[in-house]
């Protein structure tokens, strides 16, 4: 019984071993990495310079395959159901994890119950814009406005329970206001639209989506939904210096099949913060008002679900009643 068992052990020591080789020459082809955004949109083109850093990381190409739809539930039932082996990976949003229950059939995504997390992929905070014919250039200009006119101000988000949709709620819940929501299917690009034509307010967005704008100045950034001042915008004060606390910024992160071995999600973590570590990645993501900061994936797997405890509230105050 003894020599069965050693016998046992040192087959599961050969294994372990193997492995281990294995991932230290991981990849050895290319890795496909399924995207849950558009082709052509500002999150696409962030993880195209991603990919990019990881090609010239592990001297083979990453392929980024865009399958947009359903809140990224299309990418989530993709991106699950490869091989366990490392060479087929998800690139999932906030929406994927912070949605409203129901919304898809996979959605939210829970880890590590669905999903073995690999790592950061950086994001981007939101900025509270104003229509510039609305005439407030500072966030409390805006409150005091809202208060005044309460559930007259409209704001374009892209759908019900999404990011925008849920930041125009934290602002509503931590200002004391009430906003009126109009969602839009053509995305920032319509909302910017109305905007200009008077029928819109405010927006909140990422810089990538409101650049264009900001530039002509046709709106008017009011504050920036970050930790700290932002570089592109260093005189820009943050929302949490008038609503302490307040925070929101769209995220990806790079996850893998359950069963994928240890080793290689260790090694594609090292090799992903490499990548996003690297100075010319930092600058490209920097020019889209991105950051990314290398994590392991127990800190990736912490800030996941710290981020869907924070919009949790919200969340169930928009879930209808049944």
């Amino acid at each position: 019984m003894h020599g069965i068992r050693r016998c046992v052990i040192a087959a599961i020591l050969i294994l372990a071993g193997i492995t281990a080789a294995r991932a230290q020459d991981y990849p050895t082809h290319p890795v496909r990495l399924i995207s849950d955004s558009a082709p052509g949109s500002a999150i696409d083109v962030a993880m195209r310079i991603i990919a990019d850093g990881l090609s010239r990381v592990w001297g083979q190409q990453a392929v980024l395959v865009n399958q947009p739809g359903a809140g990224g539930a299309i990418a989530a039932r993709a991106a699950a159901s490869a091989a366990p082996d490392g060479y087929t990976l998800g690139m999932m949003a906030l929406s994927a994890f912070v949605a409203l229950p129901g919304a898809a059939d996979n959605l939210p995504i829970e880890v590590p119950r669905d999903f073995v997390v690999v790592g950061p992929l950086g994001g981007a905070p939101l900025f509270i814009t104003a229509a510039k014919w609305l005439g407030v250039k500072t966030l409390p200009d805006l409150i005091a406005l809202a208060k005044k006119r309460p559930g007259e101000l409209a704001y374009g988000a892209n759908g019900r329970g999404r990011l925008t949709n849920l930041t125009g709620e934290l602002l509503q819940a931590k200002a004391g206001i009430k906003l009126l929501m109009v969602p839009y299917s053509g995305g920032t690009t319509q909302v910017l639209n109305d905007m200009m034509g008077g029928r819109i307010a405010l927006t909140f967005d990422s810089y990538s989506g409101i650049a264009g704008a900001v530039e002509a100045g046709n709106v008017h950034p009011l504050a920036v939904a970050a930790p700290k001042r932002v570089a592109l915008f260093p005189d820009l004060p943050t929302a949490a210096e008038t609503l302490p606390g307040f925070e929101a910024g769209g995220w990806q992160v790079l996850l893998a099949p359950l069963g994928t071995p240890d080793a290689i999600v260790a090694k594609a973590n090292a090799d992903l913060n490499k990548a996003i570590s690297e100075p010319d990645i930092i600058a490209r993501l920097g020019r889209l008002g991105r950051e990314a900061h290398p994590m392991s994936p127990q800190e990736t797997e912490a800030f996941i679900e710290a981020e869907q405890q924070k919009w949790a509230p919200i969340l169930k105050q928009l879930a209808p009643v049944k």
